[in-house]
């Protein structure tokens, strides 16, 4: 694509940080030597010095120390000792645990960590045994709105709040903000957070479930007394507070505390949700919250656009079955000897698959540098707007909903809808060219459609068996039931759209029953427990068209400026000047006569991709006769078409340089938010592309309604 800007375009995109660590590789953050030298008369200047460099002396990368063990509420008898139940297969390597006596200090360390995982969600007991001299009100559980007044300092110069956390301790909330770990171990969502590491950005919409922060205590450390510890936390208070603020916290730090460093959080997303009315109240209270009376409102907190939760606010909830499977799962990845696991995560629509992706890919990042992810589920994407398949490299952690990570994958595909019912060969077709990029050298997890009847299960078959997967994970709620259990025996005998038994062995062979029979692989039922399970969301913005809207929304937010600053609407940035000979411009999801593909492309979403031929035209547009599958880069919006200089103009946050590679324009069924049109700002008369002269009555003028249960021609071939 030639591309050229009427301004100059200075903000450039960069490349996230490559990561080349192999699975497995450890890189522990190594322990302070000097700890041991900590005395009652050491000086407390030293000590102040040593806490002010701490975050110096560590690397960034995400690593936990060794033997770190995930340490929250009591001991309990894991099921992880017990023997595991016959609908849980321990064929190739499977969820049991390690042998015993293994010489493998990183199976150990995963061990250890995999089974400490089924004692968090406990009760809030303390721990047995255990020496403290923090106050009496500071006991395990959801930090109370009493406690607060003793655990919690807010420093109003710099607009910031330094919590005191006991082990065990959890803060649930709703908002948004920036937390640095301290001093001790805390974890969010599956991924621990350690003194000396990054800040991270916490999402807790109310659109979503809350987000828990639960304290961990400090991690093991022999040459390290109590003593020492517990001066090394009071120094590190001391900094962040003034004498007469942190006197009475103070009073709460033991060695085995957490000290958080909680921050106001305002990035271009956060600001551009924030202009629009109807998303003012999206990082606020949910309906729910209010009715409940949930919320602590005079907290030390709450000026940091946080708002702590009683415990009658439900938090994550974690099943029994869910545990099992998180715990299986963390010792599959450290027993695994043929090659990487490949996790499968299926159910029905609204059973928790996203929360369980989220939570596993940021349990298992706190051992290796990265995991892969890819994406089949159209409807509901994690990492770019709907409509997309694509293969992502995560290797940050996921502590948010979508809309707030909305990241350029490595690889994606433009598929144009958000369900595939109307072509299913190109979309397996797509799902197969993603595949062979994929390296299998770290562990990837595939997240799968809602769509678990008829086509779609047909789907999910031929998924299982192309990818060699080693591990399904498949969610259910409530008594009915949605989908067979697909265990290896099972499939054996079910049919795909594409495949059927006798089955294939890999990717590419094959039907003739001359290759090995397919991998087995260990099944993980889990029961989902939460409120609403199974059940489309009834609050706002939890409806799965308001989801698509506001991970379109997260992507465009790309456009604004690092800067604070005010909001730019769409109509205000200057647009690319794209000829209209070096692009080709097709329609994926229906069928649109030639002179009229240009008045439906203008102002709208279009996939950025890039063909394998050259496209050239003699001025006029190009127009594609069929639908390619081909890489796609981003995403713009066609914001004007120019017949007499022949000329599309073109909003998108890529960059020029990637922009360099596209010739190929595609429009699908993903509309834009209405509300990225109509709340466009300082236009003076009717905002563009939005107008109110329109009649319903007309034939065609309505919505047009789709009925699902009618097979369409191209699905007909296996329906006998």
């Amino acid at each position: 694509m030639k591309v050229q800007k009427s301004l100059p375009k200075t903000k450039q995109t960069s490349k996230r940080q490559q990561c080349n660590d192999k699975w497995f590789k450890s890189n522990r953050i190594p322990q302070n030597s000097d700890s041991s030298n900590l005395s009652p008369s050491t000086a407390m200047a030293k000590l102040e010095h040593r806490a002010s460099n701490l975050r110096k002396d560590k690397p960034n990368l995400k690593r936990l120390k060794k033997k770190a063990m995930t340490v929250s509420f009591r001991q309990v008898k894991t099921p992880a000792a017990t023997e595991r139940t016959p609908s849980r297969p321990l064929t190739n390597g499977g969820a049991g645990r390690p042998e015993q006596g293994s010489d493998s200090d990183e199976s150990q360390d995963w061990s250890s960590f995999a089974e400490s995982v089924l004692h968090q969600n406990g009760g809030g007991e303390s721990m047995e045994g255990q020496e403290s001299c923090v106050s009496a009100k500071a006991v395990p559980g959801r930090i109370e709105e009493e406690a607060f007044v003793h655990c919690a300092e807010r420093d109003y110069i710099h607009n910031r709040t330094v919590l005191v956390m006991q082990q065990g301790q959890t803060l649930c909330f709703r908002g948004k903000c920036l937390l640095s770990c301290l001093y001790g171990r805390v974890e969010v969502h599956g991924f621990t957070l350690e003194e000396g590491q990054q800040s991270y950005p916490l999402f807790s919409p109310s659109s979503h479930c809350p987000l828990t922060v639960t304290a961990l205590g400090d991690s093991p450390n022999p040459s390290k007394t109590k003593k020492a510890g517990r001066l090394e936390a009071k120094a590190i208070v001391r900094k962040y507070l003034s004498a007469e603020t942190c006197k009475r916290l103070l009073s709460e730090v033991d060695s085995d505390s957490c000290v958080i460093l909680l921050e106001p959080l305002d990035t271009p997303l956060t600001r551009f949700l924030n202009s629009f009315p109807d998303l003012k109240e999206l990082f606020g209270l949910s309906s729910r919250d209010i009715r409940d009376s949930s919320a602590m409102l005079d907290t030390p907190l709450s000026g940091l656009g946080i708002t702590p939760l009683r415990r009658t606010a439900g938090g994550m909830v974690m099943s029994q079955t869910y545990r099992e499977a998180l715990n299986g799962l963390v010792n599959a990845c450290a027993e695994e000897l043929d090659g990487c696991p490949v996790i499968l995560v299926c159910g029905a629509k609204n059973v928790g698959k996203s929360t369980f992706n989220r939570h596993l890919i940021n349990t298992l990042l706190n051992h290796t540098a990265s995991v892969e992810y890819l994406e089949c589920d159209l409807g509901q994407t994690e990492f770019t707007p709907s409509g997309c398949l694509s293969l992502s490299t995560v290797r940050e952690p996921l502590l948010g909903p979508p809309f707030t990570h909305q990241w350029a994958p490595e690889h994606m595909i433009f598929y144009g809808q958000s369900s595939c019912e109307t072509d299913l060969d190109r979309y397996l077709e797509s799902l197969k060219s993603l595949w062979r990029l994929y390296n299998r050298e770290t562990p990837i997890v595939i997240n799968t459609m809602g769509w678990v009847k008829g086509f779609g299960f047909q789907l999910l078959v031929d998924i299982i068996r192309l990818f060699s997967i080693s591990h399904v994970v498949q969610l259910s709620s409530g008594d009915k039931v949605m989908c067979p259990q697909l265990t290896p025996e099972f499939l054996r005998s079910s049919h795909g759209w594409q495949t059927h038994p006798p089955v294939q062995s890999a990717l590419g062979e094959d039907n003739s029953g001359t290759h090995p029979a397919q991998r087995s692989y260990t099944l993980f039922s889990i029961h989902s427990e939460f409120e609403g399970a199974g059940r489309p969301g009834e609050m706002r913005h939890q409806r799965s068209n308001e989801q698509r809207d506001l991970a379109l929304l997260g992507y465009f937010s790309q456009l604004q400026s690092p800067e604070p600053g005010p909001v730019r609407p769409l109509h205000c940035f200057t647009p690319y000047q794209v000829p209209h000979s070096a692009v080709a411009v097709g329609v994926t999801h229906c069928e649109v006569a030639p002179t009229h593909v240009l008045y439906t492309a203008n102002a709208s979403l279009v996939g950025l991709c890039c063909l394998n031929e050259k496209v050239s035209g003699r001025g006029s547009p190009v127009l594609l006769s069929q639908t390619p599958v081909c890489p796609c880069v981003g995403f713009g919006v066609l914001r004007g078409v120019d017949m007499a200089r022949g000329l599309y103009f073109l909003v998108t946050p890529v960059a020029p340089s990637v922009l360099r590679q596209v010739n190929c324009l595609l429009l699908g069924a993903v509309t834009l938010p209405n509300t990225l049109l109509t709340g466009q700002t300082g236009i003076l008369g009717e905002p563009p592309y939005v107008t109110m002269d329109y009649s319903f009555e007309l034939t065609g003028a309505g919505k047009l309604h789709v009925f699902k249960g009618l097979a369409r021609p191209g699905q007909m071939k296996n329906a006998k």
